[in-house]
């Protein structure tokens, strides 16, 4: 969906996101590597309050190279990732991430009976339909299983928009992504069975618990 351009922004190669409106906002791919491969104190407190939120069996839904995987699996907690990019994959791997490159909308392992399912770093939006991966999280979910999401809390409704991948060199293809707000968070929920049974913020993030009705 993203490209070449996103392998090589993992690999280390400067990229930011632009929005069909012109909007430009770069990349945070250093978060996403966890603050291993840039300079700087990485802020893990979100990281740390997520992954604390799960107890039982996880599965991270874009994982991307696997911090919050590897997290899990360093308090014990049984975990998988799931994301499409190889490079994201090989590096989850390398880590010792359990992690599997594959589309999150395909069969997967354990469907129905995972305590926990993670929707972090936006990815709630992905494919600019929020209601669709609510939808596919809480199939995957088992009896009394809660989804942890992460929304926007300084947007509003849910933004769709057409946003690719730049670098100094090279541009991306076109693909479809939502920016969700927590203000439309029980409304979302609600169109996929599902309800917010508590919200958690972390610094200038959120996380809501979303729990089968």
């Amino acid at each position: 969906m993203h490209g070449q351009l996103y392998e090589r922004a993992l690999d280390g190669e400067r990229c930011w996101i632009r929005r069909d409106d012109g909007t430009l906002r770069h990349l945070p791919v250093y978060s996403w590597l966890g603050g291993t491969r840039a300079n700087g104190r990485f802020d893990s407190s979100f990281d740390e309050a997520i992954v604390s939120m799960c107890a039982g069996p996880t599965l991270d839904l874009g994982c991307g190279p696997g911090r919050l995987v590897t997290g899990l699996v360093r308090r014990g907690v049984p975990a998988l990732g799931v994301d499409l990019s190889r490079t994201a994959i090989e590096l989850a791997r390398g880590s010792g991430a359990p992690v599997l490159c594959r589309d999150l909308f395909a069969p997967l392992s354990g469907t129905g009976r995972w305590h926990n399912v993670l929707l972090a770093d936006g990815n709630v939006g992905l494919g600019g339909d929020p209601w669709r991966v609510l939808q596919r999280a809480g199939e995957l979910l088992g009896r009394g299983g809660r989804c942890l999401v992460e929304f926007d809390p300084s947007a509003t409704g849910v933004d769709a928009a057409w946003v690719r991948l730049e670098s100094v060199c090279s541009i991306g293809p076109w693909f479809r992504w939502a920016t969700v707000g927590l203000d439309c968070a029980a409304r979302l929920a609600r169109d996929v069975g599902l309800a917010v049974t508590a919200v958690h913020p972390v610094g200038d993030r959120v996380i809501a618990a979303l729990e089968a009705v």
